[in-house]
C-alpha cells in the first residue's frame, strides 16, 4: 500500500512509534483514525476525558489509547501511554489525508533573479517571489501568495495559498503558516496632530521561530522600531491580531480571536484561551493559563490559571445580576455609613 494514508499499521508498530505499551493484540490491523463513538474495527480512537468514559465500552474501533487507569476498562486492544492525547497526535500524523498544497513549480509562478531559491522548493500558481527573497530547501508555497521583497523562510516551511509575507520578515524552519494569514504587514502606529492622524513608518520586521504553526486569516504585525519576536514551536489560532512588537516566546499557545495589542510580553508555555482581549505593554510571565474571553489590563507575574469573562446564564438571571452590580456603589457606601456609626 502506498504511503499516502494507504499504509496498515499493526497495534504493536503503532506503539513503538508513539512510545506506548500494548494491551491485548498487538497484532490488530490499523489504517485509519476515528472517534469512540464511531470507530470502526480498522481505526484508532483514544480517550482522555472522563467525560466520554461511557464510549469506551461500547465502542468498535480497533483499538484504543489510553491511559494506564483506564486499561482495565476497554473492551478492546489498548494502547497505554502516559500522555494519550500526544500519542494520538503522533499515531494522527501516520494517517494525515491532508493533499499536498502543491507540488513542483507552477509556470505562472513569477521569482525574481535576486531571490535565492533553495531545492526541490515547490511554488503554486500565480506565487509572486520579490527581490532578494531567500527560500530554503523543501520550501513549499501555496497558489497566489506572495513572498515580498528580502523575506527569508527556512527549510521545510509550508505557506499555504493566498498568504502574504511582508518585506524582510523572517520565518524559521518547519513553519505552516494558513492561508489568507499576513505576516508583517504595518502596525498600529498614529500620531494625533490636533484630531489629525499621522502614520508612523514601521521599520521593524516579524521573526517566526521554527516549528511554529500560525492559523488562516490571522495577522502578525511588524515591528515600529524594533521586531515582532514569535519563538520555537508556538502555536497561532485563526483570526488572532499580534501587534506590533510583541513578544511570544517558545511552546506559547494562542487561541482562536484573540486580540493582543502592541509591545506585549508573552512567556514560555502560556495559553491564551479564546477571544481574550491583551492591553497593550502588558507582560505575561511563563506558564500562565488564561480562559477564554478574559480581559487581561496589567501584567501577571505568577504561574497558574487566570479568569474574567462571566460564563452564559439564563437570561433573567443575568438581568437580576446586572441591576444588582449597578447597586454595589450605593450599597458600598451604605455599607462605609453604617461602620462610622
Amino acid at each position: 500500500m502506498t504511503a499516502f494514508n494507504k499504509r496498515v499499521y499493526t497495534l504493536s508498530e503503532l506503539a513503538a512509534h508513539a512510545g506506548g505499551e500494548v494491551s491485548g493484540n498487538g497484532d490488530a490491523q490499523i489504517s485509519a483514525v476515528g472517534t469512540l463513538a464511531q470507530s470502526q474495527s480498522h481505526q484508532i480512537s483514544f480517550l482522555t476525558n472522563t467525560k466520554y468514559k461511557p464510549q469506551l465500552a461500547r465502542t468498535k474501533a480497533g483499538a484504543v489509547i489510553l491511559h494506564e487507569s483506564m486499561k482495565g476498562d476497554c473492551p478492546v486492544p489498548a494502547l497505554v501511554h502516559k500522555n494519550p492525547h500526544a500519542a494520538f497526535a503522533r499515531i494522527a500524523q501516520l494517517f494525515d489525508t491532508t493533499p499536498a498544497v502543491t507540488t513542483g513549480v507552477a509556470d505562472s509562478a513569477i521569482v525574481a533573479a535576486s531571490a535565492a531559491v533553495g531545492a526541490n522548493v515547490s511554488l503554486g500558481h500565480h506565487v509572486i517571489i520579490e527581490d532578494n527573497v531567500v527560500l530554503g530547501d523543501n520550501v513549499v508555497i501555496g497558489a497566489n501568495a506572495i513572498i515580498r521583497k528580502g523575506a527569508r523562510i527556512g527549510e521545510n516551511t509550508v505557506i499555504y495559498p493566498s498568504v502574504t509575507i511582508y518585506h524582510d520578515v523572517v520565518i524559521g524552519k518547519r513553519v505552516t503558516i494558513h492561508s489568507q494569514t499576513v505576516i508583517g504587514a504595518a502596525g498600529f502606529g498614529y500620531a494625533n496632530d490636533s484630531g489629525t492622524w499621522l502614520p508612523i513608518p514601521q521599520t521593524g520586521s516579524v521573526q517566526i521561530g521554527d516549528d511554529s504553526q500560525i492559523g488562516a486569516l490571522s495577522s502578525i504585525d511588524r515591528g515600529a522600531m524594533e521586531d515582532t519576536l514569535i519563538g520555537k514551536n508556538v502555536i497561532i489560532d485563526n483570526q488572532v491580531q499580534v501587534g506590533h512588537n510583541c513578544i511570544i516566546e517558545d511552546h506559547s499557545c494562542i487561541c482562536g480571536a484573540t486580540g493582543i495589542a502592541g509591545s506585549v510580553h508573552i512567556g514560555k508555555h502560556v495559553i491564551i484561551g479564546g477571544g481574550v482581549g491583551i492591553n497593550g505593554h502588558i507582560s505575561i510571565c511563563d506558564n500562565v493559563q488564561v480562559t477564554g474571553y478574559t480581559m487581561i489590563v496589567q501584567d501577571i507575574t505568577e504561574p497558574g490559571l487566570y479568569s474574567s469573562g462571566q460564563p452564559a446564564m439564563k437570561n433573567r438571571d443575568w438581568r437580576k445580576n446586572t441591576v444588582r452590580l449597578r447597586q454595589i456603589d450605593t450599597l458600598f457606601e451604605r455599607v462605609k455609613a453604617l461602620e462610622k456609626q
